[in-house]
């Protein structure tokens, strides 16, 4: 990355209300039934990496998960969901950190990343990510990706982006089972049309 991370995002939090971005979600179905396609039961680890003030956090704790991280490089993304789950927030663990530094004694079951992956456009910085994506999933356990496909955006939040196809996604995580990929479209507050390319991984479990 070329410009400074953390003081983007804290910037982007601190002027804008959750609708005037153009990821808000009132509800994060297809990642609620993506989630639920695990089968994994309601003490799974789930992080939810680059999270900002999603309503993933709250939707998952209606649903009875007990083990939620939620992960931000901007400390006023995660003070704006805090305040917002009020007394339930004491019920996550919330992690101020660059994902590409993420130093945790955690394992997760499930790692969750929409609109994340691609705002990292270096090599370099793909990698790092990627390879602790590999260090902190627990083996046998769910990646689950959403990025803008190549019928999607080239530019986000005044950032350039990089697109993914299928294959350039499964080409990334090789040594993971790829279970599927599809495309769905995402329409911001104000009806823009933005399509997205959905992946699910499964880390395949330790070499003995």
């Amino acid at each position: 990355m070329t410009y400074d991370a953390k003081e983007h995002w804290e910037s982007i939090y601190q002027t804008k209300k959750p609708n005037e971005v153009s990821w808000y979600q009132d509800k994060p179905n297809t990642s609620l039934k993506l989630i639920a396609g695990t089968d994994l039961d309601k003490n799974a680890g789930i992080i939810d990496v680059g999270a900002g003030d999603s309503k993933l956090v709250d939707n998952l704790l209606d649903i009875g998960f007990r083990n939620i991280t939620v992960l931000d490089i901007s400390p006023m993304a995660l003070e704006k969901a805090k305040k917002r789950l009020g007394n339930r927030a004491d019920a996550v663990k919330w992690i101020v950190s660059d994902l590409r530094e993420l130093e945790t004694d955690d394992r997760y079951d499930i790692w969750h990343d929409r609109a994340v992956l691609h705002f990292l456009t270096a090599e370099e910085d793909i990698n790092k990510y990627v390879e602790v994506i590999r260090r902190f999933l627990k083996p046998n356990s769910y990646l689950i990706l959403s990025t803008f496909s190549e019928n999607g955006p080239k530019r986000c939040s005044g950032l350039d982006i990089k697109q993914y196809s299928e294959d350039s996604v499964k080409e990334l995580f090789s040594d993971f089972e790829h279970v599927k990929s599809f495309e769905e479209e995402h329409l911001t507050p104000w009806e823009a049309s933005q399509i997205f390319i959905y992946s699910i991984f499964r880390k395949k479990g330790d070499k003995k």
